[in-house]
């Protein structure tokens, strides 16, 4: 990791109507680490990694994304900046109507600069291969499993080559074993591309097993900021509601 942040937070602040929900949250996430933020339901972590890409304008505050500050861009440039930052949804968001083949193309049909001159088949096989779905390239999303569309969501992610990862939930709605699964391989993504993550998540297993660091969102700020391991083992009530 180097010491300039990949995306650098400073006292942002969001509010819907007269519902404030990041009150002044601040962070940073640097190269090659995946950084996992908790929070209740409710508390306003998907609407950080919203504001993070762009689909929500925020308030005030100091939003900085691959040294570009967010607030400040149009939306060619926000564009041009998303190319470079994956998004995992939290319900995968594969189109039915396409194969899995043709899902992972339709990226690079938007982004042709994105093939620069390689071949689009290739980059097609070669992440269906780095996420274990080789063999199920021709196949319908509605012929694949809740695990195995996670993958291919996943895989329709890094053939994007973005620098940065925002994960959604990324384990929600599969069984322990999968979801286990699902994290030991964002963190083979991790080390293959050297891509650096926000990992939004209920899921303890998931934290612990991809979080090089954990951030508690609690009450609109960053209320805690450790590894999983030392606020597992803290005494305040708010940190220990995650644990118990």
């Amino acid at each position: 990791m180097n010491d300039q942040p990949v995306i650098e937070i400073e006292n942002l602040w969001k509010s819907f109507g007269t519902n404030q929900v990041l009150k002044g949250f601040t962070m940073n996430l640097f190269t090659g680490e995946n950084v996992v933020v908790m929070g209740k339901s409710g508390s306003g972590k998907s609407v950080l990694i919203k504001c993070i890409i762009g689909l929500l304008p925020v308030d005030s505050g100091k939003l900085m994304v691959l040294g570009k500050s967010i607030p400040e861009l149009n939306q060619k440039e926000l564009d041009r900046l998303r190319m470079d930052v994956g998004f995992q949804f939290q319900g995968s968001a594969l189109y039915d109507s396409m194969t899995v083949r043709e899902n992972l193309e339709f990226p690079l049909r938007r982004h042709p600069e994105k093939l620069q001159g390689l071949d689009r088949n290739k980059l097609v096989e070669e992440a269906l291969e780095n996420v274990g779905l080789a063999h199920a390239i021709d196949m319908m999303p509605a012929e694949l499993s809740g695990g195995m569309k996670k993958r291919v969501a996943l895989a329709r992610t890094i053939i994007m080559r973005p620098k940065i990862i925002l994960y959604d939930e990324p384990t929600s709605g599969l069984d322990p074993v999968t979801g286990k699964e699902i994290s030991y391989l964002m963190n083979a993504i991790k080390e293959m591309y050297n891509a650096s993550s926000i990992i939004i998540t209920h899921d303890l297993a998931c934290a612990h097993i991809t979080g090089n660091r954990m951030i508690i969102l609690h009450d609109g700020i960053n209320y805690a900021e450790a590894t999983y391991d030392a606020l597992s083992k803290s005494p305040n009530e708010p940190v220990k509601a995650f644990f118990e």
